[in-house]
């Protein structure tokens, strides 16, 4: 009995030991955590014809926020679905807009037209949420805005409705700031 006991240690020592925590390689503990949290809002697969056929690509609409009035969209497009949002994402990071909220929504309310796409913001009471479609509603949570009502019209292209969101907030934003300059002299 005690030898099939030794020949099951030794057996044991011989098998490669699979500990993680002697591996060179960063674990996904070990990475650095983002002050952004990250929503990927669209992955399509496009491809374009050349030569030999048809080439499939991946495309990537990812937006990025801290819910405390920074945002951020990124569109990426790269033959892996990975690589696309990680060039999404870096680009997101790259291109961060401050957004005004004032009692957990917006200042005011904004109408705008870009393209097809007609959107409209317009602050809440507070109690009423997020009340707007699946980009809009996207963008204001990551943004950190909770109370909020909106409408678009024209398109269900979420890239473009994400673009022209952005571009309300952009245009909020600046509005405000010259405001806020204009009341401090």
């Amino acid at each position: 009995m005690t030898d099939t006991i030794q020949k099951d240690q030794k057996t044991e020592d011989r098998r490669p030991s699979h500990d993680r925590s002697r591996s060179n390689r960063p674990q996904r503990d070990d990475r650095p955590k983002s002050e952004y949290e990250e929503h990927v809002l669209q992955v399509d697969r496009v491809s374009r014809t050349v030569k030999g056929g048809k080439r499939m690509r991946f495309r990537a609409l990812v937006i990025i926020g801290n819910r405390n009035g920074k945002i951020g969209m990124g569109v990426g497009k790269a033959s892996e679905v990975v690589d696309a949002v990680s060039k999404a994402t870096t680009f997101a990071k790259k291109h961060i807009l401050e957004v005004p909220i004032v009692d957990e929504t917006i200042p005011y309310p904004i109408e705008i037209s870009q393209g097809a796409a007609h959107l409209i913001l317009k602050p809440a009471k507070p109690g009423a949420s997020v009340i707007a479609g699946g980009t809009i509603r996207v963008i204001c949570n990551l943004a950190g805005i909770k109370n909020l009502v909106a409408k678009i019209l024209g398109t269900s292209n979420k890239i473009n409705n994400a673009q022209t969101t952005i571009m309300a907030l952009e245009k909020l934003a600046k509005q405000w700031h010259e405001k806020e300059a204009d009341g401090a002299k």
